[in-house]
């Protein structure tokens, strides 16, 4: 075998450098806090990483109403229905705090999850993880009361039960949007939001643009029965 062939298969695929490097279809871009990176109806031609930040995924109804489906972190993707010929977004992605995306174009994604194993394993484990994820969700909306739902999208944010991803602080986030998703108004999202801080579930940072602290004792709300 000529040496130039032998050294190209020795090469060992990294994802995250493929995931953080501009080449072959792939770009970074920046994004200020509250600004779209793609709206809902816009032509899907593409699949997003979050390098860093958060990323809001809503929807909005005929009638103009809208629903948050989704609060997404660092390591996340986005996007994705494009590889399914899905032609247009369903939902609009907003960035929540200043954001660096990795933009990937349909045809270098669909080439190295071909090309490339280690790549689309851990690509499709990814969805299945968030798959469950949504499951869970329909479960604790059908079956759980509107402050355990609230204690436990609090909890998820915060990142409590991934190892080394705990949050000390989640960034300001609205009591509309934490009511959007979790099914209920906003004055009940208040109600409960003063009485975890009241039990020291909950902290609020200072200064007008502080977060909020999630203690891991607002566990007993999730767990009690």
């Amino acid at each position: 075998m000529p040496l130039v062939a032998a050294s190209k298969r020795l090469v060992t695929f990294d994802t995250k450098t493929f995931l953080s490097t501009i080449k072959g279809g792939r770009k970074i871009e920046a994004f200020p806090k509250k600004q779209t990176i793609f709206a809902q109806g816009d032509r899907s031609d593409a699949v997003f990483y979050i390098q860093k930040g958060k990323v809001k995924l809503a929807v909005v109804s005929k009638i103009g109403k809208e629903a948050t489906i989704g609060i997404l972190n660092e390591g996340d993707f986005f996007g994705e229905g494009c590889l399914t010929g899905q032609p247009l977004r369903l939902s609009s992605a907003t960035a929540m705090t200043d954001c660096s995306v990795m933009k990937i174009d349909k045809k270098s994604m669909v080439e190295v999850l071909h090309r490339e194993h280690a790549f689309s394993d851990m690509f499709v484990g990814y969805l299945l993880a968030r798959n469950i994820r949504y499951e869970e969700d329909l479960v604790d909306q059908l079956f759980n009361s509107s402050e355990k739902r609230l204690a436990r999208v609090l909890l998820l944010l915060a990142h409590f039960g991934k190892e080394g991803k705990q949050e000390a602080v989640i960034p300001k986030m609205s009591q509309e949007t934490l009511a959007e998703m979790i099914g209920t108004t906003r004055s009940r999202v208040s109600f409960f939001m003063n009485r975890f801080r009241k039990l020291g579930f909950i902290d609020y940072a200072g200064g007008a643009e502080g977060g909020l602290q999630v203690h891991s004792s607002l566990l007993n709300i999730v767990l009690h029965d």
